[in-house]
């Protein structure tokens, strides 16, 4: 339902009845160069996690989603033309004498700002802009099938005029915004933000917004200690450095309880980080990768129970275990049957190129049994 004022997007197109509501493309994953190891976020981990939800047989490549990149018309239904445009090319000179100050502060690797910006727009805004496209995507599968995961996303740190914190676009106000004004029905929306740090960006663009409910447990010790933006959040969990399992299950169990009870939302953004793992060198939380799985099954049971959509991007988490904890995670909750894709699951393997019966495989076999049956073959006759 596009009404005269909106733009026409590339990004909601028809899902087949035989795909899960699981969106990811390969676009997803940051490398060039070895840049992206001085950050300590690991720019593989969507592939990875990829991987191991094909390697436990759940899902295949045909029946997963591949979103499409978000263009900047898309982009400017949130961000400002001033903010695009400190990321992207100013001069019709193809990015010789451009370079890319904001991105390197964006991102926290200082030497992309002596990269030219046509390289960094590849190999870093890309893999975002295709991100964030899957966010808006599954926002809508979310409403459309009871549920949907991103395994990319959640750049809460983003807001309409500025990025920070590796979140060079907000992807998650793009998918709540995108409903408002595309899908009726939708009016309401609550952030139920999990990530160890404040999601400040989603934060500052919901502001005066009475439609967008925003909880948020975070470390109140790290990044980025908006005063600001916490005006915005209606649930505010402070946490200290080093919390366990039982403390931190319990305080997200009573407030996502008292969360749903203030206010009923029509979508649950469920922005996922796993960088509350012990041992995360940001996060600086002790929860065990047994506590990230109940922690996500809880959200999930609660959003099932309560008839609520769900949506979940993964956000941040910076160490190489958490691909693998959060496609146990997303095994888990399906074989809770929090979520399920029976068609998906019924659906037969596609038949691959060397299995399929060829012209000359067809010939050969004729050949044998039915020598008179050549021409016949040959000439496309049954």
């Amino acid at each position: 339902a596009t009404s005269g004022s909106q733009h026409g997007t590339q990004l909601y197109f028809t899902i087949l009845e035989t795909q899960w509501p699981i969106v990811y493309g390969p676009e997803y994953n940051i490398g060039f160069m070895g840049f992206e190891k001085l950050h300590p976020f690991d720019a593989g981990k969507w592939g990875r996690v990829y991987a191991f939800l094909k390697e436990s047989g759940m899902i295949r490549d045909d029946t997963t989603v591949r979103p499409r990149e978000a263009s900047q018309e898309d982009l400017l239904v949130v961000h400002s033309k001033q903010y695009i445009d400190s990321l992207r090319l100013s001069s019709f000179i193809e990015g010789i004498n451009e370079w890319s100050v904001n991105v390197a502060s964006i991102t926290e690797v200082p030497p992309v700002a002596l990269l030219p910006n046509f390289i960094v727009q590849k190999k870093v805004l890309r893999p975002f802009r295709f991100q964030t496209g899957g966010t808006i995507l599954a926002a809508k599968m979310a409403i459309d099938r009871g549920w949907a995961i991103n395994i990319g996303g959640g750049f809460h740190h983003c807001c309409g005029d500025r990025g920070g914190g590796f979140c060079a676009y907000a992807d998650i106000t793009l998918a709540i915004k995108f409903l408002f004004e595309r899908v009726p029905g939708v009016n309401r929306a609550m952030i139920v933000d999990l990530d160890a740090h404040q999601g400040n960006g989603h934060a500052r663009d919901f502001m005066d917004d009475s439609r967008v409910f925003i909880m948020d447990v975070y470390n109140r010790e790290i990044y980025p200690h908006d005063g600001f933006a916490k005006r915005a959040i209606k649930r505010r969990v402070e946490l200290f450095s080093f919390v366990e399992d039982a403390e931190y299950l319990q305080l997200v169990r009573t407030h996502l309880e008292g969360s749903l009870n203030e206010f009923t939302p029509d979508i649950i953004v469920y922005n996922a980080g796993t960088d509350i793992l012990e041992g995360d060198p940001l996060g600086c939380l002790s929860i065990t990768a047994q506590g990230i799985i109940e922690r996500d099954q809880i959200v999930f049971q609660k959003a099932r129970t309560c008839g609520i959509p769900i949506m979940m991007v993964t956000s941040g988490g910076y160490q190489k275990d958490t691909a693998r904890i959060i496609a146990d995670s997303v095994l888990n909750l399906h074989q809770l049957g929090l979520i399920n894709c029976e068609a998906a699951e019924r659906c037969p393997p596609p038949v691959l190129e060397s299995e399929a019966p060829t012209k000359k495989k067809i010939q050969k076999y004729a050949l044998h049994h039915y020598p008179g049956v050549k021409v016949m073959v040959e000439s496309g006759q049954d």
